[in-house]
């Protein structure tokens, strides 16, 4: 697998007319080679694949990472790195100019003889299809998201604090087999659940209120994302047109996935329903985003999104309508493209749940 990934990137450089690309960010390195851990480096020409790190992690690297040459480094990777490119002869190397740092550029800058071209996503363009492992280990992760909405649904109760929710949420999933959570779990009740990233706090959850949760968690690497939203006790009639015009909006987007659609497509169909239904002005950000390694990588699914999909791309389709001093909803699903539609990996009821 890794060695077929190597072959994918190196076509890449060819057609980019780059020698060697050095890999510094987790995903990316990690999805090339295997790897786990993190401060770790890969530098990759047509003839050799070297993964450098130091102490902490040399035997970690052994172990898990097969098709490279290990080196460990000491002093610092800068001036190791100018004295590998030049070894290799490196008369220009890619870099990953959305994770170097500007000071760290000028480092590699002032102490390379060499070009520095930034690569413009051609790992993340790698990254776009998943294989079946891939796709296995991301449907993993959303099973456990879903044991955990089934857990919550039980244990929510009016009184407690939304800190107390996330914390149980959390270890829920770790103690299902997560390695970590995605991202910070967004925990929003009340008039808080218009706040789209809204952390949990000490705020009580009451009857009558809205209760948003969107959260993930990751299993080998890949991550998991899904919101539902809830409502403590009966909601009135207002709740219920604005959790059923997002329930619709974010199913109408479903129903059109498929290969060949855009991303800004998507994002229309369900936009204009909900412009139709009046809370245009109260959903404004994008329909969702691409999930790997990353929660939130490509394909773009909002107006950037102008590539057609592809079978084996995992996406989100997540409306909302956020009303300020009333309160907000969400529902999203995780998705993946298949060859003749979709697959929906998450699996927890949509229809609304009152507790």
């Amino acid at each position: 697998m890794y060695k077929q990934r190597l072959s994918n990137l190196r076509q890449l450089m060819k057609n980019a007319s780059l020698e060697a690309v050095l890999l510094i960010s987790d995903p990316n390195r990690n999805y090339m080679s295997g790897f786990t851990g993190d401060e770790s480096f890969s530098v990759i020409t047509e003839e050799r694949a070297i993964f450098i790190t130091d102490s902490r992690f040399t035997e970690q690297a052994r172990q898990q990472v097969k098709d490279y040459e290990i080196v460990e480094y000491k002093g610092t990777f800068a001036d190791f790195l100018a004295k590998l490119a030049k070894e290799l002869n490196i008369k220009n190397l890619g870099f990953e100019q959305d994770v170097v740092s500007y000071s760290t550029y000028m480092t590699y800058k002032e102490k390379l003889h060499c070009e520095l071209i930034p690569m413009n996503g051609i790992v993340e363009e790698l990254r776009l299809i998943k294989d079946e492992n891939e796709a296995d280990s991301i449907r993993k992760a959303a099973a456990i998201a879903d044991k955990a909405f089934e857990h919550m649904v039980t244990f929510i109760k009016p009184g407690m604090t939304e800190r107390e929710i996330g914390l149980e949420l959390e270890f829920f999933m770790k103690k299902a087999g997560a390695k970590d959570l995605s991202f910070t779990s967004i925990i929003a009740s009340g008039v808080r659940s218009s706040l789209p990233h809204g952390s949990a706090t000490d705020k009580v959850v009451n009857e009558g209120e809205f209760l948003t949760l969107d959260f993930g968690c990751i299993v080998d690497g890949y991550c998991s994302d899904m919101t539902r939203t809830i409502v403590l006790g009966k909601p009135s009639e207002k709740m219920l047109d604005v959790y059923n015009t997002v329930l619709e909006a974010q199913d109408r987007a479903l129903k059109a996935v498929k290969p060949g659609i855009s991303g800004a497509e998507l994002d229309k169909i369900a936009r204009d329903y909900i412009t139709e239904k009046g809370y245009g002005s109260y959903f404004g950000h994008g329909l969702g985003h691409g999930v790997g390694r990353q929660v939130h990588e490509l394909p773009h699914v909002n107006y950037r999104g102008t590539n057609p999909l592809k079978a084996g791309m995992v996406i989100t389709d997540e409306p909302g309508i956020y009303i300020p001093e009333f309160g907000g909803v969400r529902i999203e699903d995780l998705i993946l493209v298949t060859e003749d539609g979709y697959e929906v990996l998450s699996k927890s009821p949509k229809q609304l749940i009152c507790i």
